[in-house]
């Protein structure tokens, strides 16, 4: 049986410095992806809509994998990734500090040797295992190429990210660039660990903001 082994492979995208951002070019990448919104009055770690979102994308991806694994030919191994997400704003003119005024793609990497065939099969398993659900036919196959952006691990509550973010920005602006977080670039959270079960100030989380070259 082959082995992937992805999180060695993409080791640079997910296991950045602590201490240091670092500007770099981030290639066209393969995700299961799935759209959504925070409801009103909610946040992401109370949000009915996320919950379910982050589910299916979880049994979309260990569906694949065991595929993978279980063929009779060609079997494939490989480890799952962690669960990432871009972060938009519903509303360009609303508080950015009321989290129910957030949209999300959440996604997860997965290997190039998944094919829109495979994906459709993978779907159809979940739904004879776990129900036809709407929120599985939101579920998609894309690829997603961020180009030129400054990343850095944050240690920490999510609630502390803009000490961070305000660390990445200085590097960018030193090195000709603004960070492109806006109505043309989203924040990009990749979770390396679980909320319900870390203690908040050892919860690791890649910060990535994709950047803009200032002209001189």
């Amino acid at each position: 049986m082959k082995t992937l082994d992805l999180k060695k492979e993409f080791k640079y995208l997910y296991q950045p410095s602590a201490k240091k951002p670092e500007i770099l070019k981030i290639p066209k990448l393969q995700f299961a992806m799935i759209n959504g919104k925070i409801e009103k009055g909610k946040e992401p770690g109370n949000s009915p809509a996320f919950a379910e979102a982050t589910q299916a994308l979880y049994s979309i991806s260990y569906t694949l994998k065991f595929m993978l694994k279980k063929r009779k030919t060609n079997a494939i191994d490989y480890p799952v990734m962690p669960l990432e997400g871009l972060w938009g704003i519903q509303d360009v003119n609303a508080d950015v500090a009321k989290k129910d005024n957030w949209t999300f793609t959440l996604m997860i990497l997965q290997p190039e040797v998944t094919t829109k065939d495979s994906f459709a099969e993978g779907l159809e398993q979940v739904r004879k295992k776990k129900g036809d659900t709407p929120i599985l036919s939101k579920l998609r196959l894309s690829h997603f190429e961020e180009g030129v952006c400054i990343q850095m691990m944050h240690i920490g509550p999510y609630a502390t990210e803009p000490a961070t973010i305000e660390i990445m920005r200085a590097l960018a602006a030193e090195n000709g660039y603004r960070d492109n977080v806006g109505p043309n670039g989203l924040h990009h959270e990749i979770y390396l660990g679980d909320p319900r079960k870390a203690k908040p100030e050892k919860l690791k989380t890649v910060v990535r903001h994709p950047l803009k070259k200032v002209n001189t």
